[in-house]
């Protein structure tokens, strides 16, 4: 028996996917936002790296994490949109707190309310991507959604620190908390939400201990997740310390080192998201475990390349180095995404993304900014010194995370068949 749960008729797709990219820049830009405006942040409050590091991780990303399953959970029952806005205007009201803030922990409060709201966004919005867009269009919808990080990067490193100039480093939080609630107040009233097929109703949706477990049985499943973990921890460990990294190394104000940063690495990372979205695309059609080779190969490729920029002592070969390093770091994660969504059924695609971004989330998210900056203060001396090896200790797990995508080809096509039955 099939059951068609009646919705109005739908919003233009591309209209959907531009909106939420609108809303995602402000999810990202937060991040980066911070993360350029170290320096002032720690001389007004007289904390290390690693306090720094724990609002750029475990402040942020903890309830982050552990929240987005029932959100999720919920997104698979209710409307999608209205999940995404509620959650943006809870973190947008406190990105603009963390502006108010009168100490460091009043700001580490301020970044955990962030956490909460932003954790309404990821999986319910890759789920409603999905639903709007037919397979063979998805890669390319990732892609595009996925310039919320390239983009938000650089309105984080670059806007934020120069109305900061103009300012002080409050003020750009506090203009970038208004915008995220007017953009999701748009979003609102322009997007509708898509109609659910059920098969069987009378067939409830799984429980989620059964889901979870279900899901861990799957191989495919644990490599991915297992390797998309590994390569943000790197990823995001070199993003949001390199602004600092540029301005000690190479002894620029923070504000030039932070646009020059963004700029370097945003832009070709934005260009390599794009091509990266139309090569999953093209591949997904005579191989549907391609996009997985791709980013395995990317994301080896991407990681040597930042530890390399790490020790690099010219600023110039640091600016040619950027090039390769965003076009190859830019899409990878991409290739993870197409084959999750193609591997999980419709019925629990959000709810199976947000198990799986949990792990994403605690490791990389919680972890590699955290624990970079811990082992900066570990090792102490030069600061330029003990922040590269830090790094460079963190970002070679990346390796690690290309080998695990690498062998989620394997089992991909035959862990599809055995996930269909969850959704009957």
């Amino acid at each position: 028996m099939t059951r068609v749960v009646a919705a109005p008729r739908l919003s233009n797709k591309w209209v959907v996917l531009f909106l939420l990219l609108g809303i995602g820049l402000f999810n990202q830009g937060d991040r980066f936002l911070l993360a350029g405006l170290v320096e002032p942040i720690k001389a007004e409050f007289r904390v290390g790296d690693g306090f720094m590091g724990l609002l750029m991780g475990p402040a942020f990303a903890l309830l982050y994490s552990l929240l987005a399953i029932p959100i999720a959970r919920a997104a698979d029952r209710m409307s999608r949109i209205v999940i995404i806005v509620v959650g943006c205007m809870v973190w947008s009201a406190f990105t603009a707190a963390s502006g108010l803030a009168q100490g460091p922990w009043t700001l580490a409060g301020a970044r955990v309310g962030v956490g909460i709201g932003e954790a309404a966004f990821q999986a319910p919005a890759y789920a409603l991507i999905a639903a709007y867009f037919v397979p063979e269009q998805r890669g390319r919808a990732f892609a595009i959604m996925g310039l919320n990080t390239y983009i938000g990067q650089t309105l984080g490193y670059v806007a934020g620190p120069a109305l900061a100039a103009n300012a002080t480093w409050r003020y750009p939080f506090i203009v970038m908390g208004a915008s995220g609630l007017a953009i999701g107040l748009v979003a609102l009233l322009l997007i509708r939400e898509p109609r659910r097929i059920v098969l069987h109703a009378e067939t409830k949706p799984p429980r989620l201990g059964a889901l979870s477990a279900q899901l861990l049985r799957i191989s495919s499943y644990r490599a991915m997740m297992a390797g998309m973990a590994l390569g943000v921890l790197s990823g995001l460990s070199f993003g949001l310390w390199g602004p600092t990294l540029f301005a000690r190394a190479y002894a620029l104000p923070i504000k030039q080192a932070s646009t020059l940063f963004g700029l370097a690495f945003g832009i070709a990372g934005l260009v390599g998201m794009l091509f990266f979205g139309a090569l999953a695309d093209r591949s997904s059609k005579r191989d549907a475990t391609a996009p997985l080779r791709l980013a395995a190969l990317a994301l080896a490729a991407a990681t040597a390349l930042i530890v390399i920029v790490t020790w690099t002592p010219g600023l110039g070969v640091a600016r040619w180095l950027a090039v390769p390093c965003g076009l190859l770091g830019g899409g990878w994660s991409v290739g993870v995404v197409v084959a999750l969504q193609h591997l999980l059924p419709d019925r629990i695609r959000a709810t199976g993304t947000a198990l799986g971004m949990l792990a994403v989330n605690l490791l990389g998210a919680v972890g590699g900014p955290w624990l970079a900056g811990a082992l900066s203060d570990a090792v102490g001396g030069d600061p330029t010194h003990s922040l590269r090896i830090g790094l460079s200790i963190v970002m070679p797990l990346g390796f690690v995370g290309a080998w695990l995508i690498w062998r989620a080809r394997n089992s991909l096509v035959t862990d599809r068949e055995k996930l269909v039955d969850l959704d009957g």
